[in-house]
């Protein structure tokens, strides 16, 4: 089943992509959630035509994702979670604590772009990506230190 995307859906695809789905996925989740429309020769013209319009916004779009990932550039942020004595976490970090210690610094990023590459789960140095767009990925590292 063909659809097009209405709005980002992490690990499917970005806005105004045409993807290939399972028929129930499409119609029992993208369909009702209005994530997607049906990808038939009608509405494939009109998000054309949309791209085309959406073009040169698209160009400052992109400069303003690119400007928020040089503003956070090398920064290493400090997260505090309390810890046991063997250094493991009690509880977990989560990207809002993330999305709050970057608030402060100045940097406001919606928590749902951003994402771990390593769970963390002990006291040490990860690193997240922020999704600011689909060209503009950025890596942040941060510290999980003790409370």
């Amino acid at each position: 089943m063909e659809v097009i995307l209405k709005d980002d859906v992490k690990g499917l695809g970005y806005k105004n992509d045409t993807v290939t789905v399972k028929p129930g996925f499409g119609r029992n989740y993208l369909l009702p959630q209005g994530l997607a429309i049906l990808a038939d020769k009608t509405n494939k013209k009109i998000v054309a035509e949309n791209i085309r319009q959406a073009a040169h916004k698209a160009d400052k779009i992109k400069g303003d994702a690119q400007a928020i990932a040089d503003k956070i550039g090398d920064v290493v942020l400090e997260i505090p979670a309390k810890v046991g004595e063997s250094g493991k976490i009690f509880g977990r970090v989560t990207t809002l604590q993330l999305a709050e210690a970057l608030k402060g610094k100045g940097i406001d990023v919606e928590r749902k772009r951003l994402s771990f590459d390593q769970e963390p789960g002990s006291v040490g140095e990860y690193t997240a990506t922020v999704d600011l767009h689909r060209e503009v990925k950025h890596k942040v590292r941060f510290n999980v230190v003790a409370e």
